[in-house]
């Protein structure tokens, strides 16, 4: 019995639970939506809680030193505490609201390189929390932010990779520690004085914002140096907007505030 009583304590033999999305894609803004399966074990046991958290790695810099770390962006609680015969099942279905600043990991229905995102199931019986269950989902882009990738095709730039960056961007209106840089290799008009160009943005429920970064290109006795341009835009009239030509207006007025030139 005392035995039993030690395995018990180490979880063996305890609950297991089984996420199922309904849909693993998603926008910013939007629902996940499905039920968790949670099978009693060998023995009873009170769940103190189930909770749920949208999970995604952050790249953090520190000094001369780099690294990855699991960032939660939101986290919601779907149960509190209840009682869990032995080998019974519960099914307990949800709804999960996804930030409107949650970063994208797919356009046009292809992952982003670089990004990871997904929607993690934690149970916790008798304070002891088992990260039980982690299932991939896809975030989609919003219509304004679709359009305005097009616009970046358009001219020519090219996908390199993406990733998310802890930190905040001086004057932007930012919920979350940390932000997303979709990296292009330069359109060939650009490129003979701009190396890459990064994109950001950071959504609102009243509007996106849109932060780019040029990359400037150094000559023989010059050193590259960043450019920047940011922009807001609502999202009813970012559907009219030709974002070619309005990009390309941004892009050169970023630049020659600094004097580069295309």
């Amino acid at each position: 019995m005392v035995f039993k009583r030690m395995m018990q304590a180490f979880g063996v033999g305890g609950p297991s639970v089984d996420t199922r999305l309904s849909n693993p894609n998603a926008y910013p803004g939007g629902y996940l939506e499905g039920v968790v399966h949670v099978q009693g074990g060998d023995h009873a046991v009170d769940i103190d809680y189930l909770a749920l958290g949208l999970l995604t790695r952050v790249e953090v810099e520190s000094g001369d030193s780099e690294w990855s770390t699991d960032q939660e962006i939101a986290r919601t609680p779907i149960t509190g505490r209840f009682a869990l015969a032995a080998g019974e099942r519960k099914d307990i279905p949800f709804r999960f609201a996804v930030p409107i600043e949650t970063p994208i990991t797919h356009v046009y229905g292809q992952p982003l390189r670089g990004m990871t995102m997904g929607l993690r199931t934690d149970l916790e019986v008798a304070r002891a929390l088992d990260k039980g269950d982690l299932d991939p989902v896809a975030i989609h882009p919003l219509a304004a932010q679709e359009r305005i990738l097009e616009g970046l095709a358009r001219l020519g730039f090219r996908f390199k990779k993406a990733d998310l960056e802890r930190g905040r961007i001086h004057g932007a209106q930012q919920m979350l520690p940390f932000y997303q840089e979709i990296e292009y290799y330069a359109a060939p008009q650009y490129a003979r004085a701009v190396n890459e160009l990064e994109l950001t943005f950071i959504a609102t429920p009243a509007a996106l914002q849109v932060i780019l970064e040029i990359d400037k290109r150094g000559g023989m006795f010059t050193e590259g140096h960043d450019a920047y341009g940011r922009f807001t835009v609502d999202y009813q009239s970012a559907q009219h907007t030709d974002w070619a030509r309005e990009l390309d207006g941004w892009l050169q007025q970023a630049a020659q505030r600094r004097g580069l030139f295309f």
